[in-house]
């Protein structure tokens, strides 16, 4: 099964880096109220991977959820619904909020529709994650070569392990995954537009991110896997940008193939974002190629 279908949603996040108009210090104050939200620039916080976590649509971001500031709390809601050629669909929906620009906890469920594979079935998944950042400033640090550096970790469960993941040779129907992810933000780098770029390591075994369940037949050991996203701001209020999410090979029966994607996020309003994409998810069960496009909505404070 290739990287989940549609998850590409979460491709949206490359609208995320525009962050580069108010002035810097004006951003980073501390609003008099103390838990008052929404003082981060348009897009700083991202839009949502389909696990729930700020960042683009494949891979978390080091990105913290929301509008909030160093003293304030922020947050943001999404919806990602995904169809490929082949008939699958995959719908994500969850929240995520932010504390003081340093710490996130996400919440997201997803529900994968089997198509023909296994006629009326679907396989619904849970996602709990935690993001902590480290160091850095994506936006801020521009006299700084080192960027915004992030830990997270995500607990996952598949509520439907022993319908079609443990036939197929999954060896665990829950696991828990962590990832280091690191995101810089460099303005006016290309003609005069800003450009967000992000490197992601993750340690895992799921199968089709968790929708097959994890570890296999082939290997029962976490591998870490690269992702990788750049996103290009060519307005204040629109990016587009691509990216690669590489996943473990486990199981013998089917291939397990890289997934990217090609996407456009626009922000009509700075707490609404809306993201386009066109994902190509390779092999996922007996179909093989398997594109397709997804819409992800947002609403963030």
């Amino acid at each position: 099964m290739k990287p989940i279908a549609r998850v590409i949603p979460l491709l949206l996040l490359g609208s995320l880096m525009p962050a580069l108009h108010a002035a810097p210090a004006a951003a980073q104050t501390p609003s008099p109220g103390g838990l008052r939200v929404g003082d981060r620039l348009v897009a700083t916080g991202g839009v949502t991977q389909i696990e729930g976590a700020a960042g683009g649509g494949l891979n978390p971001w080091a990105l913290i959820a929301g509008y909030g500031t160093r003293e304030q709390i922020g947050g943001s809601a999404f919806h990602t619904r995904i169809r490929t050629r082949g008939g699958y669909e995959l719908e994500s929906t969850g929240l995520a909020v932010g504390f003081r620009n340093r710490v996130e906890l996400s919440a997201a469920t997803q529900r994968f529709d089997l198509s023909d594979t296994v006629p009326g079935k679907s396989i619904d998944v849970d996602v709990i994650g935690a993001k902590v950042r480290l160091f850095g400033d994506a936006v801020y640090d521009q006299d700084r070569w080192w960027p915004q550096v992030s830990l997270g970790l995500s607990w996952k469960h598949n509520r439907d392990s022993g319908l079609v993941p443990t036939l197929l040779g999954a060896r665990r129907k829950s696991d828990v995954e962590g990832y280091v992810a690191a995101t810089k933000v460099y303005l006016g780098l290309v003609g005069g537009f800003n450009l967000l770029t992000n490197v992601t390591v993750q340690a895992t075994r799921a199968n089709q991110f968790g929708i097959l369940g994890f570890g296999g037949d082939k290997s029962d050991s976490y591998k870490l896997m690269p992702g990788a996203s750049v996103a290009l701001l060519v307005r204040d209020n629109l990016a587009v940008g691509l990216e690669y999410r590489d996943k473990p090979d486990n199981l013998s029966v089917f291939r397990e193939d890289a997934a990217t994607d090609v996407f456009v996020a626009w922000f009509p309003y700075k707490s609404l974002s809306v993201t386009a994409a066109s994902v190509d998810l390779g092999t996922i069960a007996n179909k093989r190629r398997q594109r397709g496009w997804y819409l992800s909505g947002q609403l963030a404070f």
